[in-house]
């Protein structure tokens, strides 16, 4: 990475010559010890650096990379006049070298200086003296000069510092820490370097930092692209070609981001633009990297998505056979595992005793891992390998004197010096194994008690320990929960036992198959062996028996291998109520379960909850996703399920437990949905519940819970559908829950519960249940941009709203129908739509409801042209959520009245409405409402003739993926082409029309008609 230089030696003027030897030349005070200066924000120490002294509080710092400024620690400090300011430029510029007379007049004059240019400078120099620290600027040689007491006084000298930090990182491979430090550096400019400053030396010195910038831009960016953070660089990128369009390097760099964001038509198209730029700019072609760049985009290289692959280290031939346990000869996967364990044991040699446990579900492959990794570590340890099973999980698990009795024969100790104590046992062992290097694999164990006693306790020696319990209390172990397998490892494992020629010809049902399994290597082991036994079987078979999640346990067993079998082990050592927590916990759908909810499962205080999960996880009968959170293995959970039918009496305690849970969840989410609407009536017509829910009153938090919560509360509701006396309250559910759908992050599982929620609702003959439903869909439809099927369920929803006499379809169904309309152009239906849907919303006193039909039928005023009234009704919106304290709601009325002021060419007023809607839906965490407020923005940018801002709009418009189906995408993409047109960039503009063409003409878009005239008309260009 390239530093700044220092000026050059500039030109002697004639009057600076002849008056040298009079320059004004005060004797320099004696310099006090230099303080540390004050480090400047985002400054970061290299990796071992000795940390510098304390700044002093009077310290001077400066800033060259803006405006030129000087601070006393926090006190900013006159810099005087635009001279005055070059001559500190000056000095500040050559890292404490003397500038003499000529070359500051030379700096800050050039040819043609003052008469009195020489006692001038003398006058800034005193003035500085005066506001700078005693000391700092001093007199010498007939020049001047100012010795910074550290570089992190400059802001440059900071910029220096970490750029040199970053490329050390780069080189030692960490690209994260080099993207982080380039990211602060550039931080630290403040607009254009040397801002103001007059002169000649300015004008080059603003030249150089500028192109050092730009580089270390380049750099940083360069580093994005290699950490993954491709489609984030592309709106930047896109801005800074259209700034410095004839910059190949930058070129190449968004060619690479458009390519790896899956955009390889645009890639290519920016390679069209560069290539007749440059002919038509300079008449040379694009450079060759430019060119091998572009083939390789035309040849789909693979290497340009690289993913750099795990370093593993390979396992050291075994030496000599001992006491362990013959490993697999289908050892699969783990390779993270056998790596970490690996350098454990070999850093054990000539050191102090290395113990490792590893921890796990049963059938997780602890010991199946270990042995493999003893096997590999066995020459390291030349003096022997020991091998127990303490039988953890068995009624009578093994005694410790009883081992140790073992391995000291082993060891060579005749039975008649053994002795009988175990602690005496203990003491032999360890004097034994004093000097030798041993390793002892110590399988099951039950807990760290019966290991301790077994462990050698000497340097040189180290202990392999696996268990069910994690060992938390054995000290200085090296604990590892091991986890199921990868999917890829899962296939790699069925495919060894099964053949690759069977797996091959049905590589999806193979799939299938280790997903049933959960990926557990006893599961796979199992099933895998079944089908390997059964050659008139196909895989699809096994596939469709392990499909029947009722049936799964039972078809997983093999010989004496089952997995039922090893989960009963663990069951059968809980405590009654502990079992009772496993048995209703695992009853509940979804991925994870937090506290609050399980205890609203188990009719438990969150204590005693806590408590029973904790002691699960401790038997590895449950995971701890997350502080707060928990998890069973799915093949755990139906263990648990199994369990509930058999010991859960009488039965009606599992829908009592499912009932809580629900009940939880609907009041919880009932009073998010008030924290985050206040006044809005929703909650007052939903389904009482028994449980009160959490306590919530800060909308942050509140949406915190609601978000965290999203999958596991969906999950619930798709399980309440299934039982008739829970359905309503499902229902009520989904719509209090809401912002999962608007926000666009949990659309897809928001659509699942809905359409599970209609077709249960339209079966139990509802009609509340499935209007509710129904309306809950067109939302989903909404945001997906499929308007025919949304509106088809508003119109049906109406109807059963009206049959049931429910207030809630009756308001929001037309409010939805309105705004199908205005995507549909259907402008007098959406107005009559949204007239009758503020009328029922005044009826239900939803003054919620009311703003924000009105600022809908102020956006369909806009097409109307009744832009006067667009703006009335938007600002009518904005007033009431102004008056309820709304700030998410607020940012909908914002974006309306952006709207209709970009129509009514009120840019700078449309673009602060658009920003502060922007602003407040990233705040409320509303992915897709951030993405159509930058489409907006976009399109007030490209009124404004501000291609560049327009087109880094609708690139992070695009950038937010899921901004509402491929209807809004396509949308996006014509604005995008518009801008990319306006900044000479044809080719890729032709390509985003194209792109859009496309999906227009499949969804049968009425915009499709504007996409193929643009694309028309710059065809015939």
């Amino acid at each position: 990475m390239d530093g700044i230089p220092a000026i050059p030696h500039q030109r002697n003027h004639p009057e600076a010559a002849r008056s040298r030897n009079s320059a004004d030349a005060p004797a320099a005070p004696e310099p006090p010890a230099p303080p540390e200066s004050p480090a400047a924000p985002g400054a970061a120490e290299p990796p071992h650096a000795p940390r510098p002294p304390e700044p002093s509080p009077a310290d001077n710092r400066f800033a060259v990379l803006g405006p030129i400024r000087a601070w006393r620690g926090s006190e900013a400090l006159p810099s005087g006049s635009p001279q005055q300011r070059a001559l500190l430029a000056v000095l500040l510029l050559r890292d404490g070298r003397t500038a003499t007379a000529p070359e500051l007049i030379d700096a800050i004059w050039g040819e043609d200086p003052p008469p009195q240019a020489l006692a001038t400078i003398r006058t800034y120099a005193s003035r500085l003296r005066k506001v700078l620290h005693p000391g700092l600027l001093v007199s010498d040689a007939g020049g001047y000069a100012i010795r910074l007491r550290h570089q992190e006084a400059l802001d440059l000298g900071i910029a220096r510092s970490l750029a040199a930090d970053a490329e050390a990182a780069r080189s030692a491979g960490d690209r994260a820490l080099a993207r982080t430090l380039l990211a602060r550096a550039l931080d630290l400019w403040d607009g254009e370097p040397l801002a103001g400053v007059p002169g000649p030396h300015a004008d080059t010195e603003r030249t150089r930092l500028a192109e050092w910038r730009l580089q270390l831009l380049e750099t940083r960016l360069d580093l994005d692209l290699e950490v993954g953070h491709h489609a984030e660089a592309v709106s930047e990128l896109t801005a800074l070609t259209a700034a410095h369009p004839l910059r190949e390097r930058l070129r190449e760099l968004l060619m690479l981001a458009l390519y790896r964001s899956g955009r390889q038509a645009e890639a290519l198209a920016v390679y069209a633009d560069t290539r007749r730029l440059l002919a038509d700019e300079l008449g040379v072609d694009p450079r060759p990297e430019l060119s091998a760049l572009q083939q390789r985009i035309l040849n789909a290289d693979a290497e340009l998505a690289r993913a750099e692959a795990p370093v593993t280290t390979a396992a050291p031939a075994p030496v000599r056979p001992a006491q362990l346990p013959a490993t697999v000869p289908d050892f699969t996967g783990r390779a993270p595992f056998v790596s970490e364990l690996g350098e454990i044991l070999a850093g054990a040699e000539g050191q102090v005793m290395a113990v490792s446990a590893l921890a796990g579900i049963g059938g997780v492959g602890k010991t199946t891992l270990a042995v493999h990794v003893a096997h590999a570590a066995r020459p390291h340890f030349p003096d022997g390998q020991l091998y127990a099973d303490l039988q953890g999980t068995d009624p009578r698990p093994a005694q410790p004197e009883a081992v140790l009795g073992s391995f000291l024969r082993a060891l060579g100790i005749p039975d008649s010096s053994i002795p009988d104590s175990a602690a005496d046992r203990a003491a032999l062992y360890r004097t034994v194994l004093d000097g030798r290097r041993v390793l002892v694999l110590l399988d099951n164990a039950r807990d760290a008690a019966q290991v301790r006693p077994l462990l050698p306790g000497t340097a040189g020696c180290a202990a392999l320990v696996t268990s069910r319990v994690r060992m938390s209390g054995l000290a200085g172990a090296h604990l590892v929960d091991l986890d199921v397998m990868s999917p890829e490892e899962a296939l790699q494992l069925f495919t060894r036992i099964v053949g690759a020629e069977r797996v091959g010809a049905e590589r999806q049902a193979a799939l299938d198959v280790v997903g049933a399994c959960g990926f557990l290597p006893l599961a796979i082991r199992i099933a895998a062996s079944r089908l390997a036994a059964r050659r008139t079987w196909t895989v699809s078979v096994l596939a469709a028996k392990l499909a029947d999640e009722r049936r799964r346990l039972d078809e997983l067993q093999a010989g004496d291998l089952a997995v039922k079998a090893t989960f009963e082990l663990g069951y059968g050592q809980l405590e009654p109520a502990q079992q009772r927590a496993f048995r209703l916990l695992g009853l509940a759908d979804g991925p994870d379960i937090s506290l609050c909810a399980a205890a609203a499962v188990l009719d438990l205080p969150e204590h005693d909850t806590e408590d029973l999960l904790e002691a699960l996880v401790d038997c590895s009968l449950l995971e701890s996703a997350a502080p707060g959170r928990y998890r069973f293995h799915d093949l755990v959970r139906l263990y648990a399920r199994a369990c509930a039918e058999r010991d859960e009496q009488p039965a009606r305690g599992q829908d009592a437990a499912l009932d809580r849970l629900l009940d939880f969840y609907l009041a919880t989410a009932s009073r998010v949905y008030a924290v985050e609407r206040p006044g809005d009536r929703l909650p007052a017509h939903l389904s009482p519940t028994r449980h009160p829910g959490l306590v919530l009153t800060e909308p942050r938090a509140a949406l915190d819970w609601l978000f965290a919560e999203a999958d596991p509360l969906l999950a619930c509701v798709r399980q309440a559908a299934g039982r008739p006396a829970a359905l309503r309250r499902a229902v009520d559910l989904l719509w209090a829950a809401k912002d999962l759908a608007e926000s666009g992050a949990n659309s897809k599982q928001y659509e699942s519960a809905a359409l599970t929620l209609r077709e249960a609702a339209r079966s139990a003959k509802d009609p509340r249940a499935e209007g509710r439903a129904r309306t809950a869909l067109t939302m989903v439809h909404l945001v997906a941009g499929r308007f025919t099927e949304g509106d088809e369920e508003a119109r049906q929803a109406m109807d059963l709203a009206r049959e049931a006499g429910d207030p809630l379809p009756s308001c929001w169904a037309p409010n939805d129908r309105g705004i199908i309309a205005l995507y549909q152009g259907r402008y007098r239906d959406g107005e009559r739509y949204l007239l009758e849907a503020i009328e029922n919303f005044r009826a239900d006193a939803n003054f919620i409801g009311e703003a924000s039909a009105l600022c809908n039928l102020s956006r369909i005023h806009v097409e109307l042209g009744r832009l006067s009234s667009a703006i009335d009704l938007a600002q009518q919106g904005i007033a009431i959520y102004d008056r309820m304290g709304l700030t998410l709601r607020l940012a909908n009325g914002r974006y309306a009245l952006g709207i209709a002021l970009t129509q009514a060419g009120r840019l700078r007023e449309a673009l602060t409405q658009l920003g502060e809607a922007l602003s407040l839906f990233h705040d409320n965490r509303q992915p897709l409402w951030e993405g159509v407020t930058h489409f907006r923005l976009a399109e007030a940018h490209l009124a404004a003739r501000r291609p560049t801002l327009a087109a880094k709009h609708a690139e992070q418009a695009i950038a937010l993926r899921g901004i509402g189906g491929e209807w809004r995408r396509a949308t996006v993409l014509t604005v995008l082409g518009k801008a990319l047109r306006r900044l000479g960039q044809p080719d890729r503009a032709q390509a985003c029309w194209r792109d859009a063409e496309t999906v227009f003409t499949q969804l049968g878009s009425s915009e499709l008609a504007e996409v193929q005239a643009l694309l028309a008309a710059e065809l015939a260009a």
